[in-house]
């Protein structure tokens, strides 16, 4: 039989109240080696490890030196006559707070969005019911194939959580773009932001919660538009954090190239004055976060064929006109206004003198700040760090995954919500 340790004692730390247990599946990838740095920093936070290793994966990292790492035996095989007397892999799979597989080759994230069961990590995801993150690590080919976009698709609506891949230089000489494995310090923080949702309840159940992604699209004619560069991955992620903490999410998007959430109600637009109608279409809600990348402006009279070059060398003349302000447009609603109103300022420079501007003008009752320039890669990236700025003051926060962000903006509304309930009832 399977037994678990008491958490906490194979670490010389003792904060029980937060050590949890995690369930490392390591996939046959070179960047294997990077999960004995992963088990060491879990370790080190009090966190409970144990590993399960793929045939693959013990052709990179030998199981005696995950063991010496974890102080546990590592777990290899299906058939292990011992425990699956016990039927061993029901209870490594509900005998976990989160379930991690690292690095996830393209094999393994094909066989699990196949609901495969024929080793033992597939097995433990199939039978599973914790949450579960996968870390994709592959050739870059191998990464932007049609069929492995398929199966990460897959899995992102049957509810499994990504980090990464990163993008940089591969094993293989000369080779480069994405499919790295992430570092350890984003890997870490992803797997805490899997648990960070208080087991007791779900603070925002009966909520309704309303986010705005990814950017607007101002068509010119019908070839050509206006748009910027943002992906959505911050809204989507809010979206995905408001759901997990028990909201009824609806998720109004611009045009973007990843996965809904799931669980989230999703209303596509394109322009800015879609977006509009479908915000005011959302209301009533508790709680509004308006992350989307409104363009500004958008072109007065669209052309209703394609602009063809005239033959002279002046480009054609474009009237623009100011598009409508939807975060001002609800923040200073009188009916209907939405509880906490959170507005973001991505700005390239004067990122907090221009956020104070922007929480004071728009009538938000709380900015999101960040440096959106070229240099800092956030827009479009993985990670953000964000200035939270209230009629309190302003917080900086450290970099961190645009994942443990959302979760930390909504968990921090969540409880901003439930202090206002507990005073109107006193």
């Amino acid at each position: 039989m399977i037994k678990s340790p008491p958490l906490g004692s194979s670490s010389g730390l003792t904060n029980l109240a937060s050590a949890k247990r995690i369930l490392l599946l390591i996939g046959g990838g070179i960047a294997a080696y990077k999960c004995l740095d992963l088990i060491r920093r879990l370790r080190e936070r009090g966190h409970h490890v144990r590993v399960v290793m793929t045939k693959a994966a013990q052709q990179f990292v030998t199981p005696l030196s995950v063991a010496a790492l974890t102080n546990e035996r590592v777990f290899t095989d299906l058939f292990d006559l011992d425990d699956e007397r016990e039927i061993g892999h029901i209870r490594l799979a509900r005998d976990a707070d989160v379930i991690v597989a690292a690095p996830a080759t393209a094999d393994l994230i094909a066989r699990m969005a196949g609901g495969h069961a024929d080793d033992l990590a597939t097995a433990i995801l199939l039978a599973t019911d914790k949450p579960v993150l996968v870390a994709p690590a592959m050739n870059p080919r191998m990464w932007l194939n049609p069929a492995t976009r398929r199966n990460v698709e897959q899995l992102k609506r049957d509810g499994v959580h990504f980090v990464g891949p990163a993008v940089g230089e591969m094993a293989e000489r000369g080779e480069a773009g994405p499919g790295r494995l992430v570092e350890v310090p984003e890997l870490l923080a992803a797997i805490e932001s899997q648990f960070a949702i208080p087991a007791e309840g779900k603070p925002l159940a009966g909520c309704r919660v309303l986010v705005t992604s990814g950017p607007t699209h101002e068509p010119i004619d019908p070839v050509r538009y206006i748009a910027n560069r943002s992906s959505g991955k911050q809204g989507h992620e809010l979206a995905a954090a408001a759901a997990r903490l028990g909201a009824d999410v609806t998720l109004v998007s611009g045009p973007v190239s990843i996965a809904a959430p799931q669980g989230v109600h999703v209303v596509r637009v394109s322009t800015a004055e879609e977006m509009l109608g479908a915000v005011k279409a959302a209301l009533p809600a508790d709680l509004a976060i308006f992350a989307a990348a409104v363009a500004d402006w958008r072109v007065s009279t669209p052309n209703t064929s394609k602009i063809k070059k005239s033959g002279s060398d002046a480009p054609p003349e474009l009237t623009l006109t100011e598009n409508p302000d939807i975060l001002k447009t609800i923040a200073q609603l009188r009916k209907g206004r939405p509880t906490l109103v959170v507005g973001f300022a991505a700005e390239t420079n004067d990122v907090l003198a221009h956020a104070k501007k922007k929480l004071k003008s728009k009538g938000a009752d709380w900015i999101v700040a960040n440096d959106v320039s070229s240099r800092t890669g956030i827009m479009g990236g993985e990670h953000n760090a964000i200035h939270l700025l209230t009629s309190e003051g302003t917080e900086s926060w450290p970099e961190m995954s645009k994942a443990e962000v959302a979760t930390k903006i909504v968990t921090r509304a969540a409880n901003h919500l439930a202090t206002l309930k507990r005073a109107a009832a006193e």
